[in-house]
């Protein structure tokens, strides 16, 4: 029973020592890891210190005036993620009470940070305090690539109904919310007869290939092969190029349009992107996760 007890201590200062090599591979300084955990910088160095002695191999290596982690170091904090996020998970699960505590990891799309994840930050600020979120944009991805490999908590993704994305089955998929997509043209083109469509330069993505899929798709329905000529991945930007004369593009039904925008609804196929919140199995029992998807699944506004 001795012996179990000083495990399990040794597990409580290793796994603080743990928290403060994972931040600092995330913020990467120990000044800013000292202020985000409310200690000193001193403290900081000498618990990595610590930790380094235990583990038998230096983690920290200089940097020019400051230090940056080891390979060994890199790897480490890899695995300090899951540790913690099983500890928080059990910690959890003995009391389910616990306040949410932790620096989240976020990444997605713009138009999702912008109307949904900015508005949880706003919530968590006033009601969990103790809990951080890191924003990062990506496409999808991108964002994927990160949460498969640890170096994001939580992805925001989407695809469309006529481009379904293939689901990695190692990571966990919680359907969000879904919104019709329609195609906007200058409003000169608002009365034209469909076919018009035939001739049109079409704008997509640059960094995400799910537009082409649908403009392909919706081409090759109507019989003509589109003519793919800009890539934007800003909204606004295609918004911009519509009304410069420059082509067409998929946009949001629900999202108000400049003047000198129109909207023409897709009604055979329909079109509608669909969003998700990606994580890796068994983390979103991790409090401060478990908090945040609880607070996107039912976002009241959409792209």
């Amino acid at each position: 029973m001795d012996i179990l007890f000083r495990t399990c201590e040794q597990l409580t200062v290793e796994t603080r020592r743990l928290e403060l090599l994972l931040e600092l591979s995330r913020l990467g300084s120990m000044r800013e890891v000292a202020e985000r955990l409310r200690t000193t910088t001193s403290t900081v160095s000498q618990q990595i210190a610590v930790l380094a002695r235990e583990v038998g191999t230096p983690l920290l290596e200089p940097d020019g005036r400051r230090v940056r982690l080891t390979p060994a170091g890199r790897r480490l904090a890899a695995h300090a993620a899951t540790i913690l996020a099983a500890v928080e998970a059990a910690r959890a699960d003995l009391d389910p009470a616990a306040e949410p505590a932790g620096t989240l990891r976020v990444g997605g799309f713009a138009t999702a940070i912008r109307r949904a994840v900015l508005p949880v930050v706003a919530r968590l600020a006033a009601d969990h305090p103790r809990v951080h979120v890191l924003i990062h944009e990506y496409e999808p991805a991108e964002s994927l690539a990160l949460v498969a490999s640890d170096h994001l908590d939580l992805a925001l993704v989407y695809d469309y109904d006529l481009a379904p994305r293939t689901k990695d089955p190692v990571l966990q998929w919680v359907p969000l919310w879904t919104t019709p997509w329609s195609i906007g043209v200058p409003q000169s083109l608002a009365h034209a007869d469909s076919t018009f469509l035939a001739g049109q330069p079409w704008i997509v993505n640059s960094r995400n290939t799910a537009d082409t899929e649908v403009a392909r798709t919706l081409a090759s329905l109507a019989g003509f092969e589109p003519r793919i000529t800009h890539q934007a991945d800003s909204l606004t930007l295609v918004e911009d190029l519509i009304l410069a004369g420059q082509g067409i593009g998929l946009l949001p039904a629900d999202r108000p349009t400049p003047r000198g925008i129109t909207l023409v609804p897709l009604r055979n196929p329909q079109v509608h992107l669909r969003a998700y919140a990606v994580t890796r199995p068994g983390r979103s029992e991790w409090p401060p996760l478990a908090l945040v998807l609880g607070l996107l699944d039912s976002p009241q506004t959409t792209h």
